[in-house]
């Protein structure tokens, strides 16, 4: 676990060899959504991520401690799109017909081993964006449904990282997020969910997340 408290985390480091392989698994099933978020089908990931992307259900998730820093993680370097950058808690997508806290609840433990369960993460509200991973020229159209919470250690297990998802996590006050934004290194989609976000993290802590970005 990097420590940035008040710090950017540790640089950038992407690997010198092949990039990793674009293709997510095709047999796992998404929601394709209109701009309402109604659902108007299916398709496998694969097909939803190729350009120039449809739009799909997906989820993420901001986690504060009781300091009111935020837990980033840093995507494994084996990630088939947007590998090695920081990004918010946790993010993904739900199976089809999956109500999208259970989703979240279920990645936070599959990814981080964190015990939050979905009652108490709070919905901050639907974003919707449409981005290109400038190194694998996969896309991300997605009505995303964000959620915030509170992780208190102990309580709500350890952070135990899943290393086919996640290479790191670090814990950073609002300093330390502007830091990491002059790198260069933060997923393309981070920006669009702390702006939904933010109103609901002002409802958990008293520490100012409304830093420009």
């Amino acid at each position: 676990m990097s420590d940035a408290s008040s710090t950017a985390p540790g640089p950038l480091d992407l690997p010198a060899g092949p990039r990793p392989d674009p293709t997510p698994s095709p047999e796992i099933l998404l929601e394709l959504v209109d701009p309402s978020g109604t659902t108007v089908g299916v398709t496998d990931k694969t097909s939803a991520h190729l350009a120039p992307g449809r739009l799909h259900r997906a989820f993420s998730v901001f986690l504060l401690d009781p300091d009111g820093r935020m837990l980033l993680q840093r995507r494994a370097l084996t990630k088939y799109h947007s590998p090695g950058v920081w990004s918010n808690t946790c993010c993904g997508h739900p199976f089809p017909g999956e109500a999208p806290a259970d989703a979240a609840a279920r990645r936070l433990g599959e990814e981080l081993g964190v015990a939050i369960p979905a009652r108490r993460l709070t919905a901050a509200g639907p974003v919707l964006y449409r981005h290109a991973d400038p190194r694998t020229g996969l896309v991300e159209h997605e009505y995303t449904h964000v959620f915030v919470s509170v992780f208190v250690a102990g309580r709500d297990g350890v952070v135990d990282l899943n290393p086919a998802e996640v290479d790191d996590v670090a814990f950073v006050h609002p300093d330390g997020l502007v830091a990491l934004r002059g790198t260069g290194t933060l997923s393309v989609w981070f920006e669009d969910v702390l702006r939904g976000a933010r109103p609901a993290l002002g409802q958990l802590t008293t520490t100012d997340w409304t830093v420009p970005a």
